[in-house]
């Protein structure tokens, strides 16, 4: 079972969120104000925050931004993984992967399971790695950025958790790019 390894030091990550909508502003973004307060809550850096459209191209412009930035680690986009024709996140999120975490999918269809029951089937939620950056697409509602959060990256983005986590590998996620 995972556990907190209090002997190790704490490791603050350096996380963007993104909120991908055509309707949300500042003022009324709920889902990324949830992503903020739980990451700067746990103890991490808001290294970024952007709003962008329902538009695929748009948002891979965005990651590719961001995962050029040395300043952010990890990027967490709220928004865009339904089944409704405007819904591109994952297509934009899949453009620029090197690799799929497909794990993540599965971890987060469990949680929303005991949460919303079947209608879990409809998130497409996903998480990646590209230029040793991770990146995690997630719902547009303030309880699906809960439970991602709570239950997956909160453990995942701590460098204390046991058996394995995902801030111990960050020095190896670009390594391929070393090897010549």
């Amino acid at each position: 079972m995972s556990r907190i390894d209090e002997s190790r030091e704490f490791i603050p990550v350096r996380i963007a969120v993104l909120t991908v909508s055509d309707t949300r502003t500042e003022g009324d973004d709920k889902s990324g104000d949830t992503l903020v307060e739980r990451l700067v809550g746990a103890g991490h850096k808001l290294a970024a925050r952007a709003i962008c459209r329902d538009d695929r191209a748009a948002i891979t412009v965005q990651l590719h931004h961001w995962i050029a930035d040395p300043e952010i680690d990890v990027i967490l986009s709220t928004g865009g993984t339904g089944l409704t024709g405007r819904d591109v996140t994952v297509e934009a999120h899949r453009d620029v992967y090197e690799k799929e975490i497909e794990a993540f999918g599965t971890v987060f269809t469990m949680v929303s399971m005991q949460k919303i029951g079947t209608s879990a089937v409809q998130s497409r939620a996903t998480g990646g790695v590209a230029g040793g950056t991770y990146l995690f697409a997630l719902p547009g509602s303030p309880g699906a950025c809960r439970d991602a959060w709570d239950e997956i990256l909160r453990w995942q983005l701590d460098y204390r958790h046991r058996p394995c986590n995902f801030v111990e590998i960050f020095p190896r996620l670009d390594e391929h790019r070393r090897r010549k």
